[in-house]
């Protein structure tokens, strides 16, 4: 992967004229536990050096500009254009023309990236289990077909919460299975009854499988992806929140020229 001060670029097919980036915690101007590069404005960072950090962001994108959703774990997404502002409601984004990147911010939840082939529009979806589980990366397929016609889409799954670190509750895994059987594939045993540990990138290539999604890179589950294990790589909500009082965001962007 190409890598620049606070971000890389992902390593995937994708067509002419779409381009894509993931930051780090790296590069940025934010005080500890933000340190340094946090885009989130809604995690008690100063203002002023989110502000930075988000026109650092933007120069990094340029001349598209990120837009920041305020994600709820849900499945609605928006399309994106010249006059979309920040903070709409949605949990996903889609790009068909230049000017704007679908900007999606997290800190162990999975970040997606879509590319249809033609190049005629992108896409980016927030994760978690909660809308993985209840079709947040369907419902951004069917608009991004729709937006840019027949044709293969590909697919970039960013750095989350890794398989030896997510823990869940009996309802997770029940959520999973009642979607899909197959589900229990992705789910090990935990030592304590009614936990387990959950795969989420398996998860979701698993649900893009389904959609018929072919083409899936990045995130393959390993230590390297795993934003609770890099501590001086990737911001990690389950592993700093409770210990620091809060932690900050990175982003995965992507944008058309």
């Amino acid at each position: 992967m190409t890598t620049g001060p606070g971000h890389f670029t992902p390593e995937w097919p994708a067509p002419a004229g779409v381009r894509a980036l993931c930051t780090t915690r790296n590069g940025g101007v934010s005080a500890a536990p933000f340190d340094s590069f946090n885009l989130g404005d809604h995690v008690r960072d100063e203002p002023a050096a989110v502000a930075a950090n988000r026109a650092a962001l933007a120069g990094l994108t340029a001349p598209a500009r990120p837009v920041f959703l305020q994600q709820v774990h849900g499945t609605a997404w928006i399309p994106l254009d010249a006059t979309t502002p920040d903070g709409a409601v949605a949990d996903a984004a889609l790009v068909t023309a230049p000017g704007v990147a679908a900007t999606i911010m997290v800190a162990d939840c999975l970040p997606v990236l879509f590319a249809h082939a033609s190049g005629r529009a992108v896409a980016a979806a927030h994760a978690g289990w909660r809308g993985l589980v209840s079709g947040v990366l369907e419902a951004t397929l069917q608009a991004l077909r729709a937006a840019a016609g027949p044709g293969e889409v590909i697919a970039w799954l960013g750095p989350a919460i890794g398989p030896t670190a997510f823990e869940v509750g009996d309802e997770v895994h029940a959520a999973f299975v009642a979607a899909d059987p197959a589900a229990r594939a992705h789910f090990r045993t935990h030592t304590t009854p009614g936990k387990w540990w959950a795969d989420l990138p398996a998860l979701a290539r698993q649900r893009l499988r389904s959609a018929g999604v072919a083409s899936v890179h990045g995130n393959d589950g390993g230590a390297a992806w795993c934003t609770v294990s890099q501590p001086s790589r990737f911001f990690s909500h389950r592993r700093d929140a409770t210990r620091l009082g809060s932690t900050g965001r990175f982003a995965a962007c992507i944008w058309r020229d």
